[in-house]
């Protein structure tokens, strides 16, 4: 499936057992650090894998809640060195799987 700006995604679906839901972007050089942020500021992130056009993982950045701004500022400049020596890769990111909220039954 193609998502906007012409990126492939893929996306799977997890249920309680299975590890969380994740997406796989596909990006060229000048664009990854753009979509970084794009990703970051859509939230439920819990992680971002960036990998070479090979599948071989370049970085593997944990993300907690609360991490925002100067916390993320190494981070985003190691993505922008990365971004000057990669021309095309993928981005895998891991989201909070989200659970529907459960229903008392009312007395």
């Amino acid at each position: 499936m193609n998502s906007p700006g012409g990126t492939a995604m893929t996306e799977t679906h997890s249920t309680r057992n299975e590890p969380p839901r994740s997406e796989e972007f596909q990006f060229s050089g000048d664009t990854l650090l753009s979509k970084i942020k794009e990703i970051i500021r859509a939230g439920n992130v819990r992680r971002v894998i960036i990998k070479n056009e090979e599948g071989r993982v370049l970085i593997d950045i944990p993300l907690t809640l609360g991490v925002v701004g100067t916390l993320l500022a190494p981070q985003l400049a190691a993505i922008g060195a990365i971004a000057a020596l990669v021309l095309k890769g993928s981005i895998v990111i891991e989201k909070e799987v989200e659970t529907p909220p459960s229903v008392t039954p009312s007395p």
